[in-house]
């Protein structure tokens, strides 16, 4: 039977472009979660040039901007891609630290969802998006991850594998939000990834299409890995009953 509760009916196709253009996520949230603080869009255009204002010296915005993607932004970007680079970050790692009961997660069931936090490093893909619309543009990416507040952007150096450097915007974990929740024990993340759902989607759906597409650029993430078969074994006792 369909869930009748608001807070977990999806959006048609979770976020896409035209749920972004139409800033739609943030009229989802409002109305399934009115106690959710939002950024007004006025507050992220003036942060998103702001970011372009004091960006680092190297980087021409005639050329577009390089946004570093480790999460979701490697699988649904939902912005026009110039560019691919298999990259490095260092002094920050990949982390299920961000708590969700909206999105991926429910007050009932609540999910996880990756941050960048401090120590050690990072492989994933940075996408460089291209001058044309360059604002327009990164005010999308800014509706889909600076919408409550959870991370904070900031230029971050990237690293190829020749080991040539490369700036680019990035959304690190931010650790006084209210979401974020710290390293949890790894019985409790397996637990919530397995059951987190929410008018987005799945947690473990997360969880696999992120490991998925760092698999098929050959960047192979081994607790990530370990952390997906441990929550798909459970996804399929669950379903079976078990």
């Amino acid at each position: 039977m369909p869930d009748s509760d608001p807070r977990n009916r999806p959006l048609p196709n979770g976020i896409t472009r035209d749920v972004l253009e139409r800033d739609e996520l943030r009229k989802a949230l409002a109305a399934a979660h009115p106690d959710v603080a939002m950024l007004s869009d006025d507050r992220m255009q003036a942060s998103v040039r702001s970011m372009l204002d004091h960006r680092p010296p190297t980087v021409a915005v005639d050329e577009g901007v390089w946004v570093f993607g480790y999460g979701s932004l490697l699988w649904n970007p939902c912005v026009p891609v110039a560019e691919w680079l298999d990259v490095l970050l260092y002094g920050f790692h990949r982390d299920f630290r961000i708590r969700l009961t909206h999105g991926r997660g429910s007050e009932d069931a609540p999910g996880l969802m990756l941050g960048l936090v401090p120590g050690g490093s990072c492989r994933g893909m940075a996408l460089r998006l291209p001058p044309e619309d360059l604002e327009y543009e990164l005010l999308m990416i800014w509706r889909r991850e600076m919408l409550t507040g959870v991370y904070t952007a900031r230029w971050v150096p990237l690293y190829d594998r020749r080991g040539s450097s490369l700036s680019a915007i990035t959304f690190v974990a931010n650790a006084a939000h209210p979401s974020f929740c710290g390293r949890l024990a790894e019985s409790a993340v397996i637990d919530m990834l397995a059951t987190g759902r929410g008018m987005i989607g799945s947690a473990a759906d997360y969880l696999n299409s992120t490991v998925a597409h760092l698999d098929e650029q050959g960047i192979h993430d081994h607790r990530l890995r370990t952390l997906r078969a441990r929550v798909n074994a459970r996804v399929a006792a669950q379903n079976a009953g078990g």
